[in-house]
């Protein structure tokens, strides 16, 4: 077979990802703060971007700023689209429930209520700023105090010492019997406990404050595990008391406090900023729109485009330029009204199919694909994932994420329909916050209880339910409510 060289022409299709489009599909699965701050970078790289009023009359006074351009040149203009803008307005509502006049977002709170709440956050007691002005009391030397401000920054959130003594003296190159002087001192301060390096220490602190610290009390506190086995009869042998004194000892331990930071909190929970709101129409359907609080507002300023292109007009360079960032910015604000579009197609469709849980409770809560959503929609499973990571709705049933929504099917008994996996959880939890202390529930009883009311499911799976839910064994519950009686 002769070997030689031809030339071919060839057709072929493939699928080539955009920078663009690469860009594009990023916007669809951030969240909002992610979004917000995607934004706000591009507004101070692009010069013919800006953001629009969030006052309708503030925003037909700055008007003029997009009207298109005057077409002089070619070149002044090679991709300007006129007037394409997008001020963050949402887009319709879905067909099935669409809102009567006046609907929209909840209105932010004023600027004075905004400063209210900014003072308050700052005015919370800080602990370690409160644990220092303590230890400077309780310390004699400026060496002790600089070991007291190393323990205080090795807090964990309870308030526990999180590194071992040892490390702590190894970092500041002490002795270890130094620091744990110190460590010593400071656990007397308040609050109580704090800076202990077990539950043991910290509780045995706190007795010790309140002269409950006997020897039957130290051997209670050894034996921590057994106390929350409720292994009564074993404890009171190791203690060395009868069992009215071992209710009275189990009194003394629930009055302390095992996380002795807890009063002082953490950092400053940051509220969950919704992407959809939910609202029930006079008629009792549900209707859906974006949360406009959530919605970054930009257009292009096409006056200021046509007053630096028609500069522009004699340098390349700078013509690229202008131009370059003129399509950057008519992108972006496509792309944002693409995203919103598609967020509040997802977003309604879900709903529609998840009326009964809007409007009974999670036990109508129905299992639920992204096949399905993509289906119904006519768009790629993959859009959808990305449209619900990260994307919470406001229900008047409490803040949802979108991923909360999708969940395995559970098959129904003797042909019934099939349920949501989270519907069987929340369905088991039920049952077991409702038994009591002479009738808890084991998993077979609850396996029988569920088929009676529909729901086909192993033993298996109750158990791994009920372990995902962190809900210990029959027997451990059962000796848990002992104790508490």
């Amino acid at each position: 077979m002769a070997i030689s060289q031809r030339l071919e022409l060839r057709q072929s299709q493939s699928l080539v990802m955009t920078p663009q489009l690469q860009q594009a599909i990023k916007l669809l699965q951030f969240n909002n703060v992610e979004l917000a701050a995607y934004v706000d970078q591009e507004l101070e790289q692009n010069p013919f971007l800006e953001r629009a009023a969030a006052d309708p009359a503030a925003a037909g006074a700055n008007a003029p700023a997009t009207d298109p351009a005057p077409r002089g040149d070619e070149d002044n203009l090679d991709d300007a689209r006129g007037n394409e803008s997008w001020d963050g307005a949402p887009p319709a509502l879905p067909e099935w429930g669409a809102p009567g006049p006046g609907a929209g977002g909840a209105n932010g709170p004023d600027d004075d209520d905004l400063d209210g709440l900014e003072q308050r956050l700052a005015a919370a007691p800080n602990l370690r700023e409160h644990l220092r002005e303590q230890a400077h009391l309780v310390t004699a030397t400026t060496v002790e105090r600089g070991i007291a401000d190393a323990l205080i920054d090795n807090l964990d959130e309870a308030g526990y010492l999180a590194v071992p003594v040892t490390e702590i003296a190894a970092m500041l190159n002490h002795d270890a019997e130094a620091v744990e002087r110190v460590r010593a001192a400071l656990l007397g301060i308040d609050p109580v406990g704090v800076l202990a390096t077990s539950l043991a220490e910290c509780l045995a602190v706190q007795l010790r404050q309140r002269d409950r610290l006997d020897p039957a009390m130290a051997t209670l506190l050894e034996n921590l595990t057994l106390v929350a086995e409720g292994e009564r009869a074993r404890l009171c042998a190791l203690c060395g008391v009868d069992a009215e004194d071992l209710r009275d000892m189990l009194a003394d331990l629930r009055r302390c406090q095992p996380r002795p930071a807890a009063a002082f909190g953490g950092d400053p929970v940051q509220p969950v900023v919704p992407d959809i709101l939910m609202r029930r129409l006079p008629d009792g359907n549900f209707a859906v729109e974006l949360n406009p609080d959530s919605l970054p507002r930009v257009l292009v300023n096409n006056r200021y485009y046509a007053q630096v292109a028609q500069k522009a007009h004699a340098d390349r360079d700078a013509r690229s330029f202008v131009n370059e960032n003129l399509q950057s910015a008519n992108w972006l604000v496509r792309a944002l009204d693409q995203r919103a579009n598609t967020i509040l197609k997802v977003a309604g469709e879900i709903a529609r199919q998840q009326d009964m849980f809007f409007r009974h409770g999670v036990a109508h809560l129905r299992p639920m694909t992204l096949r399905e959503i993509a289906e119904a929609i006519g768009m790629h499973e993959s859009t959808v994932s990305r449209v619900t990571a990260n994307k919470y709705i406001a229900s008047p049933r409490g803040i949802f994420e979108l991923k909360y929504f999708f969940s395995t099917a559970i098959a129904g008994a003797d042909g019934a329909a099939s349920h949501s996996a989270e519907a069987v959880r929340h369905r088991i939890k039920t049952l077991i916050d409702s038994e009591t202390p002479d009738a808890v529930l084991s998993d077979e009883q609850l396996v029988t209880l569920l088929k009676r009311e529909g729901i086909d499911v192993a033993r298996r799976t109750v158990a791994k339910y009920r372990e995902g839910m962190k809900i210990p064994s029959s027997s451990r519950r059962k000796r848990a409510k002992a104790v508490q009686a």
